[in-house]
């Protein structure tokens, strides 16, 4: 599945008969020698009260707290294959999720934002960079960028990611421009996997800091490098964010089975 070009390998595991390696997960995820993926998600049976649970993993195998875009595609992915409503549950590392599906789009509450820094100076191997962070589950680094595309994603991100003023955990690293007031653009470098063409949770750090930053009211339009708009809806009092809900799409690539 895909949600707004971040894919994933989504495997039905309510019988708890897969149990893949780290290595494993990454032969399966690696683009030329596996099925091709940002990240692993299992449908696992809930154990504290919500519809469904999840594990999730990032495409190195690693494990990774929160995914916006894979859990879009899970609650999807979750009615294609239970049989179930518009309305579900899940339970992550990160508290449980609600989503509500429409059609081919997904909206999804994240857990209310942690750790707002703003205007933070970081040395690099560059210059100093001017950077904003915000946990939406996952910690989030924010650069504002004059034109996206010309931003050293790759370089400066995998920098960033590694920095010591984020240590030990790390940082996925947004590079952001401002469009129109209230519509950004975004290109993320995510842990575990670099550059994707779509980050959920960074597409939602991204437009409250820009939000919070240039006093924009809820909700804002968000572009992503595969092409889609998405958008994020909040409320903030003060430096607090809470009600974030993360709408996009989220899409079937294809079903079948592999030997590994």
């Amino acid at each position: 599945m895909n949600g707004a070009g971040n894919d994933f390998v989504l495997v039905d595991n309510r019988d708890d008969q897969v149990s893949l390696s780290r290595e494993q997960i990454a032969q399966l995820c690696h683009r030329q020698r596996g099925v091709g993926a940002d990240g692993l998600i299992y449908l696992r049976n809930a154990k504290n009260g919500a519809d469904w649970a999840w594990e999730f993993y990032n495409a190195d195998g690693s494990d990774a707290e929160m995914c916006g875009n894979g859990a879009r595609c899970f609650a999807r992915y979750i009615q294609e294959t239970t049989g179930g409503g518009e309305t579900l549950s899940f339970e992550t590392v990160c508290g449980v999720i609600h989503a509500q599906i429409n059609g081919e789009s997904v909206t999804i509450n994240l857990t209310d934002p942690q750790g707002l820094a703003l205007n933070e100076r970081i040395p690099t191997s560059s210059s100093e960079q001017t950077v904003h962070s915000l946990n939406t589950g996952v910690p989030h680094a924010v650069l504002f960028v004059d034109e996206v595309d010309a931003a050293m994603v790759s370089s400066l991100g995998e920098e960033i990611r590694f920095h010591d003023h984020f240590a030990p955990a790390g940082t996925n690293v947004n590079f952001a421009q401002i469009l129109v007031p209230g519509h950004i653009r975004v290109r993320t470098y995510e842990r575990g996997v670099g550059e994707t063409l779509a980050c959920g949770t960074g597409v939602s750090a991204s437009g409250m800091i820009a939000a919070h930053l240039n006093d924009w009211p809820s909700p804002v339009k968000v572009d992503v490098l595969g092409g889609d708009t998405m958008g994020v809806a909040f409320e903030r009092e003060g430096d607090a964010f809470s009600a974030v809900h993360l709408t996009g799409p989220a899409d079937f690539v294809f079903t079948g089975t592999v030997e590994i």
